[in-house]
């Protein structure tokens, strides 16, 4: 039996958790010098709330420590798993895998590590194809090849709420999203680790047919068409995040479209107010 585990980073819905029986390792988040584990004892609707009243909190994240990924490989072993595919953030991005790694050496089972280059849901994009191998009866090997290539097949497009977190979080390099936001909604992109400014919006039905538009565009990583992924952060973003689901929920070209929580490891970088899409 193959086991998988990501990292909370993934913002991986728990109905894909549950169906592909994957387990999550948080991060830890930080707000206002209280340490909080991602998805354990902090959720996102938490987590915007630190955000109330015109409040801007102190918040910093970090890598789960390696004892986390070893009680989590621990319990996969325990449920009958005799290998485990650990997928998880860029490298470049978080000492995650670096965690993950030390504690690959202090279990019993082999744990195969895949450095997704990606962050967010493009993390839980990989986990997905990586685990309908595995549940096709396909090997650790091949499993860890598909996420690599889905990995390398990923679009994304959002916007930001709050760009000046964006910009001091060095993740968006080259590209000065508060500045950007001057004349207007910086609608970003990013395929691989290339992110830019698709187009600066007037207003949301502009960046939403912008996004929607180069959606449609992107080759599908298979025959069945593509799969859309629409992610929200708290309240404010719900008209971005229902307009673009209302846009392409029906389109032809469109699989399968799934919804997820912009969470707090993201938000941390991004702020209230940030919607997007990842699609493969």
């Amino acid at each position: 039996m193959i086991g998988i585990i990501v990292d909370s980073n993934s913002q991986l819905p728990a109905e894909l958790a549950e169906q592909f029986s994957i387990e999550v390792v948080p991060l830890i988040v930080t707000i206002d010098g209280v340490e909080h584990r991602e998805g354990v004892d902090l959720d996102a609707d938490g987590f915007y709330e630190a955000w109330a009243g015109g409040h801007t909190p102190e918040i910093s994240t970090s890598q789960p420590a390696p004892g986390a990924f070893v009680e989590a490989y621990t319990r996969l072993a325990d449920r009958g798993a005799t290998e485990i595919l650990s997928i998880h953030i860029a490298e470049a991005m978080s000492g995650t895998l670096n965690a993950a790694r030390i504690a690959s050496d202090l279990v019993d089972v082999p744990v195969r590590l895949v450095d997704t280059g990606t962050a967010s849901f493009g993390i839980a994009c990989c986990a997905w194809a990586a685990a309908e191998v595995v549940a096709a009866g396909g090997t650790i090997a091949r499993a860890a090849d598909i996420a690599a290539v889905r990995a390398a097949s990923l679009r994304t497009s959002f916007v930001v709420g709050v760009p000046q977190l964006l910009d001091r979080s060095g993740r968006a390099e080259g590209v000065d999203a508060e500045d950007a936001s001057v004349d207007g909604i910086p609608v970003l992109a990013m395929a691989g680790d290339n992110l830019s400014v698709l187009t600066t919006a007037t207003d949301l039905e502009s960046a939403v047919a912008a996004m929607v538009d180069d959606a449609l565009a992107w080759p599908p990583s298979d025959e069945r068409g593509l799969r859309i992924a629409i992610g929200r952060s708290d309240s404010s973003s719900r008209p971005m995040s229902h307009a673009l689901t209302d846009a392409l929920q029906h389109h032809p070209s469109v699989a399968q479209l799934v919804q997820y929580r912009i969470g707090p490891s993201v938000g941390a970088h991004t702020g209230p107010g940030t919607s997007g899409l990842f699609v493969f």
